[in-house]
């Protein structure tokens, strides 16, 4: 998948449909402030997708 049909935002789920990480990574990383988490509700968490592809590298 190329960079321009990626949205500004990625749940996590999506971000280890790219990445080969755990889902419990991304967690991880958010609670250790190496991922900014964007809370749109209250069981929705987002993670803006240019600070995802600086941190695990673009693969796009």
């Amino acid at each position: 998948m190329n960079r321009e049909k990626l949205q500004a935002k990625m749940r996590a789920k999506d971000i280890v449909k790219y990445y080969p990480i755990a889902l419990s990574t991304v967690w991880l990383y958010a609670k250790q402030r190496k991922l900014t988490p964007y809370k749109i509700s209250s069981k929705v968490t987002v993670f803006d997708t240019e600070e995802v592809c600086r941190l695990f590298g673009d693969r796009f």
